[in-house]
């Protein structure tokens, strides 16, 4: 290490930022005593090569410590002590000897492991100075509409690290460059990037494979880079951005902002809880931890300071990352105070929502926490879109044939009204979901009437207490063809329905393909071939990815389906198979609508039928306005590929269509003589037109 001096510095910004007379370091503390720089000659070393003590009447502005160093550069290591008291029923946790991570760092090192038990470094990443220029090579952000917006979440090590990924770079941000052409052909504008926020990556035989743990809010996670280079993470994800931001497919981080990986009273120190455990984390009055989130502890998100921690970070992402949006795990705990109450209007989702830098970026709530808030169709604010968990459930049920639920099944096809026609928002402030990382994935949705979760260590107790499942005869993998063939209708069912409601549509990655977590519901623990992507899966069932891209292709150029209105009465006519208005309070399950074209006359008028009885069903269909005869652009009781017929079949003569048991249809009006033809607009259209 190079001669460096030390000298007073500045408050802001915060963290560490290279200047022309070295590099401003600066950390927030307001009941610290001293606080101590350490800098590191490599980015595994165990102990500093350099400790400097900063003085409080030289190095420290307000609650803001600072010291400017001259003698480095890129790609060094850093960390902070704080000294204090340590008197926990006030909420004072300091621990002169934690090695204690910038919160504001742009990158962390590796966890550094020591080589005996009992030391300091035990429990300590290390922060890192990393070159924060990037070529961008001119590309622009893809700006997406929401209602042209289809979201595919994945997960960044999950999506290539299986054998059959065959890609160079396996299990990090540039293995999800080599599966950017899969994405675009298969229809997909935004990816919704599981954790990647540098987390606590668990302990072996438990790992924490999902990344809800967060030990860092701003800086990548480490092991998803290659490690060509201390801090290479940053530059591959950003690289990972550009490429996907040129095949015009947005990056929506989840990101968690709710809790720590310092857990709770036994768990580690290693930043925010050695740094200033009373200002960043909720505390009751005798300093033990409020717990909100199911994992020890809760940010602070009512105090000033860390709003201004939180939204900084989003800046960060936002700006330097250009990141597209975001979607905030518990995103009720964003809304408690500093006593943990729940806010009417919460200061921190206001600033959010109103900021400047993040004007543009999708923001997207898990709309409840684990302290029994439940905010979904009133989370404050118009620019929120909501996780809509009453879609999986209502169209889980109706698909399952559950009786009474063809009246919540019908609200949810037309964006929810019900929890969002109110104010202004939309349709669109509705993500709309069958299956996500939480719980099993659709192929398990359709093959096992309960958990299986004993792999995971806790007994089968954990996971959700109820998935509106059922295995339509064996529980699990099953080569009879008749439960193939029922679970097969069921999959394109609830895909279809997924994609032909208005709302967002938010595809769980792999459910395209049938992947499956052998009846898993909670997977966060299973860093192995049972949360990979087997892309064996993608030839194997070839058709339903076929089948999702045409769906995918139909939404697009059906700005009926897609659009940001809520149907007004004269947009829909609800019929049964008779012909006739349902009757809402009978329990029947079939059930058909056509949608008229007043909100986008330039389409077609588009017929769905619904029957998720066990019996076949035939409905009498209405005329069309134009008096044109119905087309078939889907059905999912025919076997593929006539499941999106190709020749657009008329229906019969006498105005009617019969569905086998558990499937539905789309119709198109057009015309005989146009038989062949496609009648939706023009692909070259401008998708936006409509909007």
């Amino acid at each position: 290490m190079e001669r460096i001096t030390f000298e007073s510095g500045t408050p802001l910004p915060l963290g560490a930022r290279d200047c022309c007379d070295g590099v401003n370091f600066s950390v927030f503390s307001r009941h610290a005593e001293a606080m101590d720089l350490l800098l590191f000659d490599a980015p595994d070393a165990l102990e500093p090569a350099v400790v400097f003590q900063l003085g409080p009447k030289v190095h420290r502005t307000g609650d803001v410590w600072h010291v400017l160093v001259s003698g480095i550069g890129w790609g060094q290591t850093y960390a902070w002590r704080a000294r204090g008291p340590w008197a926990p029923e006030e909420g004072h946790r300091f621990d002169g000897a934690a090695i204690l991570i910038d919160p504001n760092a742009t990158a962390l090192t590796r966890r550094v492991a020591p080589e005996r038990p009992g030391i300091a470094a035990e429990v300590s990443w290390r922060s890192m100075l990393v070159d924060w220029r990037f070529d961008w090579q001119g590309v622009p952000r893809p700006a997406r509409t929401w209602s042209e917006t289809v979201i595919y979440e994945l997960h960044v090590r999950g999506l290539t690290l299986h054998p059959s990924s065959g890609v160079r770079h396996a299990g990090g941000f540039l293995g999800v460059i080599e599966r950017i052409p899969y994405l675009k052909e298969l229809g997909i504008t935004a990816v919704e990037l599981m954790p990647v926020q540098e987390f606590d990556s668990g302990r072996p035989g438990r790992p924490n494979y999902w990344g809800y743990d967060a030990v860092s809010f701003r800086a990548p996670k480490e092991s998803y880079g290659t490690g060509a280079f201390p801090g290479c993470q940053v530059i591959e994800f950003k690289t990972m951005v550009r490429e996907l931001h040129r095949a015009g497919i947005e990056v929506i981080l989840d990101v968690v902002f709710n809790h720590t990986s310092e857990g709770g009273e036994n768990g580690p120190t290693f930043g925010f809880r050695g740094l200033d455990n009373r200002i960043y984390y909720l505390l009751d009055r005798n300093g033990g931890y409020l717990d909100f989130t199911g994992c020890g502890n809760t940010v602070n998100c009512g105090h000033p300071v860390v709003r201004d921690h939180i939204i900084d970070c989003l800046r960060h992402w936002a700006g330097e990352m250009r990141v597209d949006g975001f979607r905030f795990d518990l995103a009720s705990v964003l809304g408690r105070d500093t006593k943990g109450r729940l806010l009417d209007d919460p200061p921190l989702l206001e600033r959010i929502a109103e900021d400047p830098i993040l004007r543009d970026v999708k923001l997207i709530a898990e709309a409840w926490d684990a302290g029994g808030a439940f905010q979904v169709g009133r989370f404050p604010g118009r620019r929120w879109a909501e996780w809509n968990c009453h879609f999986r459930d209502d169209v889980r049920r109706y698909w399952r044939g559950d009786a009474g639920t063809r009246g919540a099944f019908a609200s949810r096809l037309c964006g929810s009204a019900d929890l969002y026609l109110k104010g202004d928002e939309t349709p669109v402030n509705g993500i709309n979901f069958v299956t996500s990382h939480d719980g099993f994935t659709l192929n398990d949705l359709v093959s096992y009437a309960r958990k299986h979760n004993e792999a995971n260590g806790e007994a089968n107790r954990d996971g959700p207490a109820e998935e509106f499942s059922a295995n339509w005869g064996v529980e699990g993998p099953t080569d009879d063809p008749g439960f193939e063939g029922v679970r097969g209708q069921l999959v394109r069912n609830m895909l279809a329905t997924l994609l032909l409601s208005r709302g967002v549509p938010m595809i769980l990655g792999g459910d395209e393909f049938r992947r499956t977590q052998q009846g898993n519901s909670n997977a966060y623990c299973q860093d192995n071939e049972l949360s990979w992507f087997d892309w064996g899966l993608v030839e194997r069932n070839a058709d339903l990815v076929r089948f999702v891209r045409g769906l995918i292709a139909i939404r697009q150029r059906h700005p009926a389906l897609r659009s940001d209105r809520f149907y007004s009465d004269a947009d829909l006519t609800w019929f049964d198979c008779d012909g006739l208005p349902p009757d809402w309070d009978n329990p029947a399950l079939t059930l058909g609508v056509v949608v008229n074209s007043a909100q986008a006359p330039e389409t077609p008028e588009l017929c769905l039928l619904f029957n998720s009885g066990g019996d076949p069903a035939q409905f009498q269909l209405p005329s069309n306005a134009d008096g044109s005869s119905w087309r078939v652009f889907v059905d999912t009781g025919r076997r593929p590929p006539e499941d999106l017929p190709s020749s657009r079949t008329l229906s019969p003569k006498d105005g009617r269509c019969q569905l086998a048991p558990r499937t539905m249809a789309l119709l198109c009006a057009g015309r005989p003589d146009r038989e062949g033809s496609d009648p939706t607009p023009s692909q070259k259209q401008n998708p936006r037109s409509s909007e």
